[in-house]
């Protein structure tokens, strides 16, 4: 969907009331500006498609706080972007690290760290990895209100009553989208040779 004629502040007005078309748009506007800032904060491609997903969803959430009188939709987006990406970031040097022993060398394992593990499953460790690729790929061809559901169903684990809420969907809706999405997922997956039993 392209809307040309209708301005970005428009587009926030129809978000804050609970239009997804609008939301569509907006995404179709500034996803790759997005994306490019999330790559360049993160350096992670992986971090940055789910840093992606989260603005919108916060744009969603918070549409009604924009006010135009205090800067443009683009600024006001990437500045939900760069914090999303600095807390993500932060959240990432808390976690705990393993202290090395007093006089090691950390950069260098030690020999028995650097032998391969006899129990790992290499191969099955190698196709999960695969398939989790595929996965995302296959998410890319759902439509961005199909994409808010699954992340929010299977990622988050909200059931369909907390993602009408949460998005002002009819309960309804949120169900056929959800539908309609899984429907998507598999044919995409089996076209990628994907068991979609495995994941969905």
């Amino acid at each position: 969907m392209s809307v040309p004629g209708v301005s970005d502040g428009e587009l926030m007005q129809r978000i804050a009331h609970g239009d997804g078309r609008a939301l569509a748009e907006l995404y179709d506007r500034y996803a790759a500006q997005v994306m490019g800032l999330c790559v360049r904060i993160l350096n992670e491609r992986e971090l940055a498609e789910e840093a992606l997903q989260e603005v919108f969803i916060r744009v969603w959430e918070k549409a009604q706080t924009f006010e135009a009188s205090r800067g443009n939709v683009h600024a006001w987006l990437l500045g939900i972007t760069r914090n999303l990406c600095i807390d993500q970031l932060r959240r990432t040097r808390a976690r705990p690290q393993v202290s090395e022993p007093a006089g090691a060398d950390s950069d260098l394992p030690s020999f028995e760290e650097s032998l391969p593990d006899p129990e790992a499953d290499v191969p099955g460790e190698a196709a999960s990895r695969e398939r989790a690729r595929l996965v995302r790929r296959a998410l890319n061809v759902l439509s961005l209100e199909q994409r808010q559901v699954i992340e929010l169903s299977y990622f988050r684990g909200l059931t369909r009553r907390e993602i009408a809420r949460r998005l002002r969907w009819p309960e309804g809706t949120v169900h056929t989208r959800a539908r309609l999405a899984l429907q998507t997922l598999r044919q995409a997956l089996t076209a990628e040779g994907v068991d979609s039993e495995d994941v969905i």
